[in-house]
């Protein structure tokens, strides 16, 4: 898998670290808004182990409008600064837009993460014409920035899915993007309801199984919230099971609010699939 400028073993579980330059974060309600504090947010994700940073200028939920300019004002200082101080870090973006990924590209950007589906056809001519990476993700077709309301899928949800970010990823690659540079994200609750996200998890090897590497976005969700009938400050654990169940079946990048936690989590996975040796061994040697 190559991400931008940056190559990853075919085996490496990344941690894909959030940051947001949103005001109205459901997460931590504007916490990184102001620059400065974005940047501090980098560079505690980097202490803590993150491989990616996803920097997002526009709150996924419905909310207030926040055209192109403002999107680029949010995201393209951030990322020059971000690429400046870490040169080893994948900086991604989170943008549906194609303006925005031409400024945020030039500005060093190594992935455009395109939460809503190829909304912009566009976008993945600006990560063909900047040889960036590009994550295909699964929204059903929804508009940006708005709920699911009684969404349903003729059949399969899992078949409906993988047949989405199959058919995205291939018209990127058609488009000039490098084929290690595609990444497939199923997108758990966007265009889904709660039963449709588990189903799609539990399954999550089917999209594993066609080759593209897949990236999970499960940090604190609805879905975990729904299940386990807990706030979004009280969602950890239950986000945690969720990440060693799709480490364990093959997901290869996390998208998540808590770093540190979900690093341990994946290299405890890692180790019992025998991909990583144990840090220490010296119970019943010493």
């Amino acid at each position: 898998m190559r991400l931008g400028r940056h190559s990853f073993a075919d085996d490496a579980m990344l941690v894909m670290a959030i940051v947001n330059r949103t005001p109205d974060s459901f997460y931590d309600k504007g916490a990184t808004f102001a620059e400065d504090k974005a940047m501090e947010r980098v560079d505690l994700v980097v202490e803590q182990g993150a491989d990616i940073v996803d920097i997002g200028g526009v709150k996924a939920a419905p909310g207030g409008d926040v055209d192109v300019a403002e999107e680029i004002d949010r995201v393209a200082g951030l990322v020059a600064r971000v690429r400046e101080a870490h040169p080893q870090l994948v900086v991604s973006v989170d943008t549906w837009r194609a303006e925005v990924g031409e400024a945020v590209c030039a500005a060093g950007a190594d992935v455009l993460n395109d939460a809503w589906g190829g909304a912009d056809p566009g976008l993945v001519d600006i990560a063909a014409a900047h040889d960036v990476a590009i994550i295909c993700t699964h929204t059903g077709g929804v508009e940006p920035r708005t709920r699911p309301f009684r969404t349903g899928f003729e059949g399969d949800v899992v078949a409906d899915v993988i047949e989405g970010v199959l058919g995205y990823a291939e018209r990127a690659v058609a488009a000039g993007v490098a084929r290690e540079s595609v990444v497939i994200d199923p997108a758990h609750d966007f265009g889904k309801n709660t039963h449709h996200t588990l189903e799609v998890t539990r399954r999550l090897d089917e999209m594993v199984d066609t080759g593209w590497p897949v990236l999970v976005s499960l940090s604190n969700k609805d879905f975990v919230g729904e299940t386990l009938d807990r706030p979004v400050d009280q969602r950890l654990i239950g986000t945690l099971a969720t990440t060693a169940v799709s480490a364990w079946l093959g997901a290869r990048v996390y998208r998540v609010h808590e770093v540190a936690e979900t690093r341990q989590v994946l290299d405890m996975v890692a180790t019992l699939r025998g991909e990583r040796p144990p840090a220490r061994t010296i119970r019943g040697l010493a």
